[in-house]
């Protein structure tokens, strides 16, 4: 077994490629791994984290007559892009969406979806077998249970894939805030989706915009 490990094996924003499955009414009314309105939000998160680092994102849906639209939520990010819509229910099979991840020149293939068991777990083990660098973002997916989420997460990793959280991908790709071409962009995300984490950073930029009590009579004297 080979490890994935060392400075190369990070994800890196010029090499990934993103692919957001099935994020789709029907499938959120089954979901029970997670919080519906998290699962939402971190699919939202993970969008808009790979707009602001420039990572080529696909959107697919299956029969989204029946299924429904992908979350607007997600769409909203990116405006007038299409939706890859499947019969498939492996979106590996399906060779437009291939084609279109394909024609990115990435390697590193990033994907997230509902559900964990089915959507995510079919494409990432094809997705393995192929020699394609695999990630799950695990929060940003979500099963019929806790134990289908778990299951899944446990073949994807028996057959190779990395598994990461929505904020520690985009602090992956971030890498060094001294990138200030996105630093704030993400910051912005950070605000927006990670709940503690944003309302924290707001709290800091409040206290170092306090005065110290005293400060200004300290300063006349």
């Amino acid at each position: 077994m080979s490890f994935r490990n060392g400075l190369s094996s990070l994800l890196r924003p010029e090499d990934s490629v993103v692919v957001l499955i099935d994020h789709q009414p029907y499938q959120l009314s089954n979901l029970n791994s997670h919080d519906p309105h998290m699962a939402v939000n971190n699919a939202t998160a993970l969008a808009k984290a790979a707009k602001v680092f420039g990572v080529p994102t696909i959107l697919t849906t299956v029969v989204a007559d029946r299924g429904g639209r992908i979350f607007p939520q997600i769409t909203d990010v990116f405006p007038g892009q299409e939706v890859i819509d499947r019969t498939f229910i492996n979106t590996w099979e399906d060779r437009k969406v291939v084609d279109v991840v394909k024609a990115t020149g990435r390697k590193q293939l990033i994907l997230a979806g509902l559900w964990t068991e089915v959507c995510v777990a079919m494409p990432a083990i094809q997705a393995l077998g192929e020699g394609w660098d695999v990630t799950v973002v695990t929060d940003a997916s979500g099963a019929v249970s806790v134990e289908a989420h778990e299951v899944a997460i446990q073949r994807m990793l028996a057959a190779g894939a990395n598994m990461i959280t929505w904020l520690a991908l985009a602090a992956e790709w971030q890498r060094d805030w001294a990138r200030v071409e996105t630093a704030g962009a993400l910051v912005d995300v950070i605000i927006q989706h990670a709940a503690g984490s944003g309302i924290a950073y707001l709290w800091e930029q409040q206290l170092l915009n306090t005065p110290v009590p005293g400060s200004a009579e300290q300063a006349k004297r």
